[in-house]
């Protein structure tokens, strides 16, 4: 059995999952807002604003999260600052570390793009729409985007940083955490304008096919590199049935089979989307509850 078995939890509990997976969502729905901003259409604008609106309340909420875990939540502020010097605390080699600058780096792009979707619609003055629009709007959307893809796919990175069962036995994790933000970013764009019928939300729908697909791959790839001495203590059990069942069945397969065939009618395609956006969820209750109950 691999040293790592005999290592400490970290004891990360639920507050750490629905951060990954708001996290997630957050960051993907920003980027895929970001693209649709710097390279569509006028028309793609309202599913554009869609993105903005979830991103920054999820960065919110995120951020709450990471405090409620905390052991002393009332000194959160020492991720950011040295306490002794009020200077930055900026450690590069700390993943920990990193994560929190980047949270706070797409926190502070998606409440200009929030802000300036809100102006867009007349909420706010229209001066503000600048965030969204012009060379302005289009800094905002690259640095945002990029802060999005950081967010979105680093917490895969952070559980591969520490020496526990199956997170630091693969280098996959990263990526599929990523992979599975696009998806369920764009699911919940989807199940939030799909009685649209723009050419955003069909390159939405196109998009989270492949996502899905890829998503399918990673996964595969990331078990076949564990290897079975992890896999048979961690995921030859309840969570392996789990992993099965909620999301590569209800979380991939059915929702690819009804994007190809609208089985439910009209109900189809929110249908299609509340799945991936379960699956996405039971992907990091296994991941996390997995590795710690061992």
């Amino acid at each position: 059995m691999p040293d790592s078995f005999f290592t400490h939890s970290p004891e990360w509990r639920w507050w750490i999952v629905f951060y990954f997976f708001i996290g997630g969502i957050s960051g993907g729905a920003f980027a895929l807002a970001a693209l649709l901003r710097l390279f569509g259409q006028p028309g793609d604008r309202p599913v554009s604003r869609l993105g903005y609106y979830i991103a920054f309340p999820g960065s919110l909420i995120s951020g709450l999260l990471l405090i409620l875990d905390l052991k002393r939540p009332e000194r959160f502020w020492h991720m950011l600052i040295q306490s002794e010097t009020f200077r930055p605390a900026f450690k590069w080699w700390s993943p920990i570390s990193v994560g929190s600058w980047g949270l706070l780096a797409f926190g502070f792009f998606s409440f200009l793009a929030f802000v300036g979707a809100l102006a867009e619609v007349g909420i706010l003055p229209r001066g503000l729409s600048a965030f969204v629009t012009g060379t302005l709007g289009a800094i905002v959307n690259v640095l945002g985007g990029l802060s999005g893809f950081f967010l979105a796919g680093y917490t895969g990175v952070l559980l591969s940083t520490t020496n526990r069962p199956l997170w630091s036995d693969t280098v996959w994790l990263g990526l599929l955490f990523l992979v599975s933000g696009f998806s369920t970013g764009a699911a919940l764009l989807i199940l939030l304008s799909w009685r649209s019928d723009s050419p955003a939300v069909r390159w939405l729908k196109e998009l989270d096919s492949w996502t899905l697909i890829l998503e399918l791959v990673v996964l595969i790839v990331l078990l076949a590199s564990v290897g079975t001495a992890v896999l048979r203590p961690v995921l030859f059990n309840a969570w392996g049935v789990l992993l099965l069942v909620g999301v590569v069945l209800v979380g991939i397969l059915v929702p690819l089979l009804l994007h190809f065939r609208p089985l439910l009618g009209r109900l189809t395609v929110p249908s299609a989307a509340v799945l991936v956006l379960v699956g996405g969820f039971i992907l990091r209750v296994v991941m996390l509850l997995s590795s710690e109950a061992v």
